[in-house]
């Protein structure tokens, strides 16, 4: 293959691309001195718990809906077929289950970290472990998130790499350690219509210039790009209804559920009833986004057919391939090739200024504030800012370390997939399993951990010697907004002899990761804790195990019940009982007044 094809910006294009940046910097300088101006950990983390449902919805979808996604969805659907439009099958119980679990039980807690909850129900060394695994993964990952899109830029376009890395790692610290949360969230709302604005139009353009979008959908279906439902049970093959409408399931919950950067919304909300609206409102937001992507694979498949530009050696990556059909398609309308940039970098954007808002929260929450309680307010927000800074210059670290590792970059991306499963299991552990105690916990953690790192990493091994000793096949990373939590791989199978043995579990399909890691935590947590003295009862601090199981005979008079709203003055005069002697009630006791729940354990 020869050298990659470039195509340039013109003025008007840098000029969008500007107003972006000028945009977002604005809203964040807006927060920074209006209402409270940042001056309470309250604001500048959880926005005064005073944000309505539309935001934190359309901020709920920016946050995972990265640069990865925008670039590798059009890039599966052309290489592969429509099969993934399925995923959409998943976000009905992906997000009814936050909703209606995750949802009640956080906010009545009224919790500031999701990881508190983790010591409310068990202790204080799993909280820290669950804390300590969430800034591994988001470490590792903000870094490429922003590096990745800019270096497709760079190789299609000559958009220079580093000065876009640079404006915008800068521009993302300085809005978010000035505006706080709320910062945050207006800027994803900006940001959001962006994508969806740079996504319209490159499917409009270019189904105008393929004969109307009913040409693409006759050209799609001549190409056995527009797929039936696949009810092959096999969890090897890749792409089928099950892997994708049920193990995606488990990778909505891992990101819905129990994800800080989501979480931190939900308690941002000014009612338990907003935050959960948040939920129903983003469902139809999901199905559109996850709809121009795949609209756009197929304009694109509909423009260059079996010939694709990577073939041709015009470029070397499928993400670059997305850019390219791009630039391609607009390289006569001057602007519009600059609002894609704009829609590119705002899924960047959106997603890492999330991470540094999150990363700054679980920090002073789970690791600083516990160890000086009597830290004064005004000490502890500028410390959150300081943190926020702080990541912001390790996002920009980690962009630098992203480009000096080749095909290891692809792994890096595996790893926020493989950390979100056993997350994930740890919260179902101490939420729906009574008996579940805190070594049970960190044993179960750890095995989850261990397993997804084994199978994540040996799949990836084991398909970089597959290619070097099989022919090219075409292969994409995990595309849409799950590809943030999702291991970059694909499984290469060999259709003459079915995988068996450990070969048969690196064979597994990327989208039961989470669901085999999480269970892998919840069935090795229930054993240990059934060994080594399952949990008592009484020993449950009320409020931290939903009663989903209530219902059951040998589980009833065991469990605490989410209390109504309307019942919280019985609660209120329940006594938060501590357990394995180091739980402790939150820092604020106001945290635990107003409208807030405390749970009670269910009579007999």
């Amino acid at each position: 293959m020869g050298d990659v094809t470039q195509m340039h910006f013109t003025t008007l294009d840098y000029v969008i691309f500007a107003i972006l940046l000028v945009a977002s910097t604005g809203i964040g300088l807006f927060y920074a001195f209006s209402g409270g101006r940042q001056r309470t950990t309250q604001e500048f983390l959880l926005a005064d718990r005073s944000m309505s449902c539309f935001p934190i919805s359309l901020s709920l979808l920016a946050t995972f809906q990265s640069a990865v996604a925008i670039l590798g969805t059009p890039s599966e659907v052309y290489s592969h077929s429509t099969q993934y439009w399925f995923l959409g099958c998943s976000y009905f119980l992906g997000l009814l289950i936050p909703a209606h679990i995750f949802i009640p039980v956080f906010y009545r807690l009224r919790l500031s970290s999701a990881y508190h909850y983790l010591e409310l129900r068990f202790n204080k060394t799993v909280r820290i472990c669950g804390t300590v695994t969430f800034i591994f993964q988001m470490v590792i990952y903000m870094g490429v998130v922003l590096y990745a899109p800019a270096l497709a830029l760079n190789a299609v376009t000559g958009f220079d790499l580093w000065g876009a890395v640079l404006a915008m790692g800068l521009v993302c610290t300085l809005y978010t350690t000035l505006g706080g949360l709320k910062a945050v969230i207006w800027t994803d709302v900006f940001q959001t219509l962006v994508m969806f604005a740079g996504q319209l139009t490159v499917i409009v353009v270019g189904s105008q210039q393929a004969g109307g979008i009913t040409e693409v959908w006759r050209k799609a279906q001549n190409g056995s790009r527009i797929s039936g439902l696949d009810l092959n049970p096999d969890p090897l093959e890749r792409h089928t209804f099950w892997t994708l409408g049920v193990g995606g399931i488990f990778l909505m919950l891992a990101l819905y559920g129990v994800n800080q950067a989501q979480v931190q919304r939900y308690l941002s909300s000014r009612t338990e009833k907003e935050a959960i609206m948040s939920c129903y409102v983003v469902f139809p937001c999901q199905q559109i986004a996850l709809a121009l992507g795949c609209l756009m694979g197929l304009v694109m498949y509909a423009r260059y057919g079996e010939d694709s530009p990577l073939d041709k050696g015009f470029v070397k990556t499928n993400d670059q391939m997305v850019v390219y059909f791009v630039m391609d398609v607009l390289r006569d309308l001057p602007g519009l090739p600059g609002l894609f940039v704009a829609c590119l970098f705002s899924g960047a954007l959106s997603t890492i200024s999330s991470a540094f808002n999150s990363l700054a929260t679980v920090t002073m929450e789970d690791l600083i504030k516990p160890y000086f309680p009597a830290m004064k307010e005004s000490r502890a927000t500028l410390i959150s800012k300081g943190l926020a800074l702080g990541f912001g210059l390790v996002c920009l670290a980690m962009a630098y370390i992203a480009s000096l590792m080749g095909s290891v970059l692809q792994a890096a991306l595996s790893i926020f997939g493989m950390v979100g499963g056993p997350l994930l299991g740890l919260f179902c552990l101490g939420m729906f399993f009574p008996c579940a105690n805190s070594v049970g916990a960190i044993t179960g953690l750890f095995a989850g951990l261990i397993m997804a790192f084994w199978i994540g990493i040996g799949s990836f091994l084991s398909n970089v010697s597959n290619t070097d000793s099989l022919p090219i096949v075409n292969t994409t990373t995990a595309p849409t907004i799950n590809s943030t939590t999702m291991p970059s791989v694909m499984t290469i199978i060999d259709s003459r002899s079915r995988p068996t043995g450990v070969q048969a579990l690196y064979s597994l399909s990327y989208m039961w990761y989470s669901a085999h890691n999480s269970t892998t935590v919840v069935l090795v947590g229930l054993l240990v804790s059934l060994f080594t003295g399952r949990m008592k009862g009484k020993d449950l601090t009320p409020g931290t195990v939903f009663p989903v199981l209530g219902s059951l005979p040998f589980y009833k008079g065991k469990l605490s019940s989410v209390t109504n709203l309307e019942d919280k003055s019985a609660a209120l005069n329940q006594e938060m009982t501590p357990k394995e002697g180091n739980v402790s009630r939150p820092q604020n006791e106001e945290e635990y007044s107003q409208e807030e729940v405390v749970m009670q354990e269910t009579a007999m």
